[in-house]
């Protein structure tokens, strides 16, 4: 492809040599360039690629574009300034990979929790009706059956385009991807054609990179503001953000809920630790899962399934059928009678929502322990809200490690118990040392009573000091249980 048909429609500022060269690749990490390729200075959150322009040109690089030329130009490397890169490079990356979001249908969910619930439920219903579907998580990223690890909710614009044209390859009519608000905000899903968005809901997360709630807010809202005609937008009508979410958007709107009017409704008839029994649209169905936030993520999911044309009866059979995602509720049972559960709950709100699931099912026989602390270098304003929703709804809390990353773990937990009162204290211990904390609620644990472990779900590791290590919440667990 020339460099003239990767930039068509582009503003472009200046430009300086051949555009009508063969372009081989395109990068924004000056490390993996090839002979060939078109190197894109992106001017990032930690490190500014204008600063790697030389060494994108050293490994080869045909063509550059970028919003600053440098001072030395090289007289073979075309040159092509613009005034932000960040906003056309999704542009770029799409149009070199041949528009695969066009080839199959492209489902965004975004909404601070439930995200990789949703994406992945929808990825596995639709393999097991017998569809070929590709799957972009915070966990890993699927194609049909081949795993490819994630590093982040949502790779950068080159990476996703690349993989959605290894789904279309592959034969892959679907892909459900989370759309993180990092991921909105950063233009990483620019110049994608979606065939449909979900909301989840909104509460307080990533204030550390959005500065404000209505930042973080309208960031979630662009996803929905720059959907096609052809698409739909399925909101949660129970969230308060729900409808803001959709109020400027050209897609089909349609709703869910387990409270109010919606287009599509869900209540819980019977629940048990094994599971419910729901009445989705005036159908009885059995599921594996527990608590009303995952009435609402399964309601998400049969809204989408329905839009996407299939029916309600080969929706709620293929439902039934369906596992918690890994570290989303996740059961573990002991010798002595108690269970642990391992949830991935890492904002006061995800905290919340796992704690009423379990009181649900408990229904006030026996007591629930709290093992949980709150990631490094994350926002703060979270931690003490985080120790008090723990202790509002549990008999005993452990506050402990997380991922304290490059901050002092004692800090963090400090800082969790900043935010609770003498009162509150009398029910709270600190142990920074997680397997400890864990251990020494096994101990304290009796028959009938719940041990929430909650922070890490699906990691398998501890981030310190920016080394990861080995550290698995379920294996802990089942070492402590000996099972």
């Amino acid at each position: 492809m020339t460099l003239n048909d990767l930039i068509k429609g582009i503003k472009t500022q200046t430009v300086i040599g051949d555009t009508q060269v063969t372009i081989t690749g395109v990068n924004i990490d000056s490390r993996k360039v090839e002979k060939g390729n078109l190197f894109v200075a992106i001017k990032g959150t930690q490190v500014d690629g204008h600063q790697f322009i030389s060494k994108a040109v050293e490994m080869g690089a045909q063509a550059i574009l970028c919003e600053e030329l440098p001072a030395e130009l090289q007289k073979d490397v075309t040159y092509i300034a613009i005034s932000s890169t960040e906003d056309e490079i999704g542009k770029v990356a799409t149009r070199f990979y041949e528009e695969p979001s066009k080839k199959l249908k492209l489902v965004g969910v975004t909404g601070t929790n439930g995200k990789t619930t949703i994406a992945t439920l929808l990825y596995n219903m639709f393999r097991k009706m017998g569809n070929k579907c590709g799957l972009l998580s915070t966990v890993c990223n699927y194609i049909e059956e081949e795993m490819i690890p994630a590093d982040h909710t949502t790779p950068d614009p080159i990476e996703l385009n690349q993989l959605l044209d290894k789904m279309v390859k592959a034969g892959c009519e679907y892909a459900f991807m989370e759309c993180s608000s990092h991921a909105i905000a950063q233009k990483r899903i620019g110049g994608l054609t979606f065939a449909g968005g979900i909301f989840t809901n909104l509460t307080r997360d990533h204030l550390d990179y959005h500065k404000t709630f209505e930042n973080y807010r309208d960031a979630k809202k662009s996803f929905f503001d720059s959907l096609p005609k052809s698409a739909f937008a399925i909101t949660n009508a129970d969230d308060k953000n729900g409808m803001v979410m959709v109020q400027n958007t050209k897609a089909t709107v349609k709703t869910y809920s387990i409270r109010t009017m919606a287009d599509y409704k869900g209540r819980i008839l019977e629940s048990h630790f094994e599971g419910m029994y729901l009445d989705i649209d005036g159908h009885e169905v059995g599921v594996q899962f527990i608590g009303k936030f995952n009435v609402s993520n399964l309601l998400a999911v049969y809204s989408a399934a329905r839009m996407l044309g299939k029916e309600a009866d080969e929706i709620l059979v293929t439902m039934s059928t369906l596992h918690s995602v890994s570290g989303r509720l996740q059961p573990v049972q002991s010798p002595e009678g108690f269970t642990a559960i391992v949830d991935y709950a890492h904002t006061p709100d995800a905290l919340k929502n796992v704690l009423n699931a379990i009181h649900e099912v408990l229904n006030g026989k026996g007591q629930i322990i709290t093992v949980c602390g709150a990631g490094g270098n994350r926002d703060k304003g979270k931690r003490p809200l985080m120790a008090q929703e723990a202790v509002k709804q549990s008999d005993k809390v452990i506050i402990t490690s997380d991922n304290p990353r490059f901050e002092d773990p004692q800090e963090i937990i400090n800082d969790m118990l900043a935010g609770l009162d003498k009162s509150q204290m009398k029910k709270v211990i600190s142990i920074v040392d997680r397997k400890e904390a864990i251990r020494t609620a096994c101990l304290m644990a009796q028959k009938g009573d719940v041990i929430l472990v909650a922070g890490k779900g699906h990691e398998d590791y501890q981030d310190v000091k920016g080394v990861k290590y080995h550290f698995d919440d379920k294996e802990v667990l089942k070492e402590i249980f000996s099972l």
